[in-house]
């Protein structure tokens, strides 16, 4: 089928007119710029980070005291670091010199039992009393002595008191006892310095009056002299 030269111009021109009013339109609406934003990539929202940038200490920058405003500024890095030596033992009033214990034998500390217990024998039995072998601890370092529990339960105060200590010239001295533990503290050292007590020595204390005691000491230094 030939188509006619008019009906084909006349196509044409429909065509190019219906074009020309979509453009239009389309410009109208303002659709060609948002389908042109719709294809452009945006940039994310995001912030750029800032480059961190190290600042150097300025230690004469740092607050001084009123009294050092006027002095220049110290240099710390001037200062050497000197090695941590070993830290100095603390003082207790009283050199503790523990390298010349003496230490008492079986036999010896043994016969100083018995005669200590020969001794008690002697003594009133209605008065409450008990034999004390003396080892090192009771007699160095800390000084500590702990009495027999079912004595101190039976004829002792309940709570933490002083006692008096009464050797065999009559001298008074005063000790702390610790209920709770048992035993004495602060003042027996002054008492076992005082008589020269040593591992092996035996004490009989007899209760002579409430929290005092008359307290009998067998040396056992002198048993191995007398016994040499």
């Amino acid at each position: 089928m030939v188509v006619p030269k008019n009906s084909k111009s006349s196509y044409e021109e429909d065509r190019r007119k219906r074009l020309e009013e979509n453009k239009r339109r389309m410009e109208e609406l303002n659709l060609s710029k948002l389908a042109e934003a719709l294809h452009t990539p945006k940039p994310s929202p995001m912030k750029k980070a800032k480059p961190k940038v190290k600042r150097s200490l300025d230690v004469s920058a740092v607050r001084r005291s009123s009294r050092v405003a006027d002095l220049p500024p110290r240099s710390y890095k001037e200062i050497p670091v000197e090695p941590m030596g070993r830290p100095r033992p603390r003082s207790y009033g009283y050199r503790r010199d523990l390298s010349n214990r003496v230490y008492a034998d079986d036999e010896d500390r043994a016969y100083a039992i018995q005669r200590a217990e020969d001794l008690q024998a002697g003594l009133d039995q209605d008065i409450p009393s008990f034999v004390k072998p003396l080892l090192q601890s009771h007699v160095t370092g800390g000084f500590w002595l702990g009495l027999p529990v079912h004595f101190c339960k039976s004829h002792l105060p309940s709570r933490d008191t002083m006692v008096t200590l009464v050797d065999e010239k009559g001298e008074e001295f005063t000790a702390k006892y610790l209920a709770l533990k048992t035993g004495l503290s602060g003042g027996w050292r002054g008492f076992s310095l005082e008589h020269g007590l040593v591992d092996g020595d035996a004490l009989v204390f007899h209760l002579i009056k409430p929290a005092t005691f008359k307290v009998y000491i067998i040396s056992v230094k002198e048993l191995a002299e007398n016994n040499s």
